[in-house]
């Protein structure tokens, strides 16, 4: 009998062992490899081809380390090192680890052997393949994120260092004015500081799944009036803001700390980036949850140059900016977090003014208790 009969079949025996699972070894999503009792390749999937370049007819029926073979991050030859047929009777198999394909493209590899019996000769070994690309934009992200903070925390403490030093060092020499002012600036720096700390801690939850929600009744149409009543209290001009409720609008339950940080990055970026007036409409809307009918919408407009068609897909993305105006570029991907946290859904486009339109739509959620 040939080799090639034999793979063959062999790859007929495995791929037969997943279909009895309802699973076709090409429709998962990581390499799949199996050699038999004897160390030959009997399945070679999709995935596995497509991650190591080799083709299913060039693996099938070879030997497992020629068909696969991999090495160390050290240059040492993989399967001589593990030795899964001779190795330890004890051994069930290798932790995930990054090895290296012929060429130096590095890859996840783990295995699993397969035996009768506790301590019996292997019967298969399985090995699993993932291609690094995924956790290598993973830790660049990381790496992106500890820099742009550190770099943005830089300004602020060196602020904080330089005015608390010299006050501290010629106090006497200093009217009350410049006193005051000094304070002022080391004040501003110090929120500035508690700020980014925030932003960082929020990232930290929504990309763990730990962003917590706590549900309140919140009447959307006061929390943005406030906002607005904080700007013109700043210095913005009143007719900047149009602000209009349809009503009745639908109960809502929110975290309304979350909501406030929410509708605050939103108008802030419409006031900054945007010009004309900051128009603000909040309405009830089909509620982006399924089994529920309503919800409260909320769209922040302006009347500025908007955002390029070409940077929609990437506004809701970290470190993303729509101009080089200061900021950090975290605040819409932590919105972004809070809404669908809450069950909502946001959506960015052109304002009919022709400026930029935020609009973000929030289920009810009425606790069970008033259902």
């Amino acid at each position: 009998m040939s080799v090639g009969t034999t793979s063959a079949r062999g790859a007929a025996r495995a791929a037969g062992d997943l279909a009895g699972l309802g699973v076709d070894p090409d429709d998962l999503p990581d390499g799949l490899v199996v050699a038999d009792e004897n160390g030959r390749v009997i399945c070679f999937n999709a995935a596995a081809r497509r991650i190591t370049a080799v083709a299913a007819e060039d693996a099938l029926g070879r030997r497992l380390d020629k068909a696969l073979p991999l090495e160390d991050l050290e240059g040492r030859r993989w399967w001589q090192l593990t030795d899964p047929y001779g190795g330890l009777a004890i051994r069930v198999g290798q932790p995930e680890r990054n090895l290296l394909l012929p060429g130096g493209r590095e890859v996840l590899v783990s295995a699993r052997y397969v035996r009768a019996e506790p301590t019996g000769p292997v019967r298969r070994v399985v090995v699993s393949i993932r291609d690094t690309e995924a956790r290598r934009r993973t830790e660049r992200s990381h790496a992106e994120l500890i820099a742009t903070v550190a770099h943005e925390l830089r300004s602020p403490l060196t602020s904080v260092k330089g005015f608390t030093a010299t006050l501290l060092a010629k106090w006497s020499r200093f009217t009350d004015d410049q006193k005051r002012l000094m304070l002022e600036t080391v004040d501003a720096d110090a929120d500035r500081v508690t700020r980014l700390i925030a932003e960082l801690l929020d990232i930290s939850r929504i990309d763990s799944g730990r962003l917590e929600v706590r549900r309140q009744p919140v009447d959307m149409g006061a929390a943005v009036g406030r906002h607005i009543q904080a700007y013109v209290a700043a210095g913005q001009p009143a007719d900047r803001f149009l602000l209009r409720i349809e009503q009745p609008l639908p109960a809502l339950w929110a975290d309304p700390d979350k909501i406030d940080q929410v509708l605050s990055n939103l108008i802030e970026n419409a006031v900054r980036h945007g010009e004309g007036t900051v128009t603000i409409d909040v309405t009830p809307a089909a509620s982006p949850r399924e089994g529920e009918d309503t919800g409260t919408s909320v769209t922040v407009s302006d009347e500025g140059a908007g955002i390029p068609e070409e940077s929609m897909n990437r506004v809701f993305t970290r470190f993303w900016r729509g101009s080089k105006r200061g900021g950090t570029g975290l605040g819409l991907y932590i919105v972004k977090g809070i809404v669908e946290a809450h069950g909502g859904a946001i959506t960015v486009g052109r304002a009919p003014g022709g400026g930029a339109e935020f609009r973000f739509t929030l289920p009810v959620s009425t606790p069970a208790y008033l259902t």
